[in-house]
């Protein structure tokens, strides 16, 4: 893969789809960095939030997307640690409320604007792997692999569910249906960067393959696109 400019593989998908599991496998296995688009807009909202400021603030929202002051620190054993302000929020920015804000945030074009050029400077050797909503579409739309990761609604707030009960929360499978619908018809529907497959998005469904299926998938399309 030697060439100029670094490559870049993206995987987009609606909330629950398994895009950051699939991009954290992708991503190790070729030994590439990877980019989490998903949680710059939740450290937007969560930052906003103790702000004080509301999420129909534009001009404050995108002064805080620009100005955001985080830091992504490998942890020993693996994962990343995620500090923002000088506090480790890598579980806060994770809840429930913090994604449903995070969602509402990325529907603001002008906090978009101001995450675009931070994304694109993730790019860099051996190579990226691209997590989030408009990766294919709008961040790096001259990727030669892009993905497009599905799976039913019902399906992915089971995988919610019993993510919050391995972290000892209750939750309702009816009411995180009800969550991930609200917010897959906000992402779908905003003017801006709506999410959608790029035209040569491959599309996976995660409801009908397990995690090694789709990573095999995957990697299979990097292969033959290198």
């Amino acid at each position: 893969m030697s060439q100029k400019i670094p490559p870049v593989i993206t995987i987009d998908g609606p909330a629950g789809s398994g895009k950051g599991t699939i991009s954290q496998r992708v991503a190790e296995e070729l030994g590439w960095n990877m980019l989490d688009s998903g949680a710059l807009y939740r450290l937007v909202a969560l930052a906003a939030q103790r702000k004080g400021i509301d999420f129909d603030a534009d001009d404050s929202l995108a002064e805080i997307a620009q100005e955001l002051d985080v830091s992504f620190i490998p942890c020993a054993g693996g994962g990343i640690s995620i500090i923002l302000e000088g506090d480790d929020v890598t579980t806060e920015i994770r809840s429930e409320d913090c994604g449903c804000a995070a969602s509402k945030v990325a529907a603001v074009k002008p906090v978009r604007g101001a995450l675009l050029e931070r994304q694109r400077k993730f790019l860099g050797l051996p190579g990226l792997v691209a997590d989030g909503r408009d990766m294919g579409t709008v961040v790096f739309p001259d990727a030669k692999v892009k993905i497009f990761l599905t799976a039913g609604a019902e399906i992915r707030a089971q995988r919610r569910l019993k993510q919050l009960k391995d972290q000892g929360i209750n939750a309702n499978l009816s009411g995180l249906i009800d969550d991930i619908e609200a917010r897959d018809s906000r992402d779908m529907n905003r003017k801006d960067a709506p999410l959608v497959p790029a035209d040569d998005a491959i599309i996976i469904d995660t409801g009908k393959s397990s995690i090694d299926e789709v990573v095999s998938k995957v990697m299979s399309a990097i292969k033959n696109a290198y």
